[in-house]
C-alpha cells in the first residue's frame, strides 16, 4: 500500500477546489464577483474541513486559508492560489528533467542574470558575504557534490538566497523543481534566507509559489 504523500494530498485539494467553484459558476447565468468566489471557497473548505473530506496532511492548509478569507475577504484570493498549487505542482510533476540536472540548470541562468553563485565552500558555521548588493544563491560544497547522484537530487540541500525569490522560484519551476518558503531563522549566511530542495519535490509543506504569474 503507497502512503499518499503531502504532494498528492495538497494537488488532489486544489482540484476539488477549482471543480466545485467551476461547477458552482456554471450553474449561474450571472457572473461571480471576486467576493462571492471567496465566500464560496471559504464555505466549500470549512465544510471539507468539518466532514474530514482530504487528507490530515492539508488540514493545517485549510485552517489557515480559511483563517485568511474570513480576515481578508476578496483579499484572501482563494481561487488564484488553488490554480497556482494546481498548476505548478502539475507543471513539477510532469517534467521530465532531472532534479540534480534541473539544479545546474538554475544556477546557471542565476549566474548568466548576474548573480553571485556560490558552490564551491563548505557552509558548517555563520557567515557573512560581501557581494556589494548583488543578488546571491549560496550552496554548501559538501550538500552540493554529495546529494546529487546520477543527476537526481537524493538528499535535502539547503540554498541561502538574497534576491527575488520569485524570480528564483519561477526559474526553478521552469526546470521541474519546487522550492521550500524562506526561513529566515536557519540561515547560516547573513542577510539571506534558507530555501530547501527535496528529493522528487517532496516536500512536507506548501511549496513558494510563483504567485505573480497570475
Amino acid at each position: 500500500m503507497t502512503t499518499e504523500t503531502y504532494n498528492q494530498a495538497l494537488l488532489t485539494l486544489a482540484l476539488a477546489g477549482i471543480d466545485a467553484i467551476n461547477t458552482s459558476a456554471s450553474q449561474h447565468k450571472s457572473p461571480k464577483t471576486p467576493a462571492q468566489e471567496s465566500h464560496f471557497l471559504c464555505n466549500w473548505m470549512v465544510e471539507s474541513l468539518k466532514t474530514k473530506r482530504f487528507s490530515k496532511l492539508v488540514a493545517d492548509d485549510l485552517t489557515t486559508w480559511i483563517r485568511q478569507a474570513r480576515s481578508q475577504g476578496a483579499g484572501a484570493q482563494l481561487k488564484r492560489l488553488l490554480t497556482c498549487i494546481a498548476e505548478q505542482y502539475q507543471q513539477a510533476n510532469n517534467s521530465a528533467i532531472a532534479t540534480g540536472t534541473g539544479l545546474n540548470n538554475l544556477l546557471a541562468e542565476l549566474t548568466a542574470q548576474k548573480w553571485v553563485v556560490i558552490t564551491d565552500t563548505d557552509i558548517d558555521a555563520k557567515l557573512k558575504l560581501d557581494s556589494d548588493g548583488q543578488s546571491s544563491l549560496i550552496i554548501s560544497a559538501k550538500e552540493f557534490n554529495q546529494h546529487i547522484i546520477d543527476n537526481n537530487i537524493v538528499k535535502p540541500i539547503a540554498m541561502y538566497i538574497r534576491g527575488d525569490e520569485n524570480q528564483v522560484a519561477r526559474l526553478a519551476l521552469a526546470q521541474g523543481i519546487l522550492l521550500s518558503q524562506g526561513n529566515k531563522k536557519t540561515t547560516l549566511i547573513k542577510h539571506h534566507k534558507t530555501y530547501t530542495l527535496r528529493p522528487k519535490n517532496l516536500h512536507p509543506s506548501l511549496c513558494l509559489l510563483c504567485l505573480d504569474q497570475y
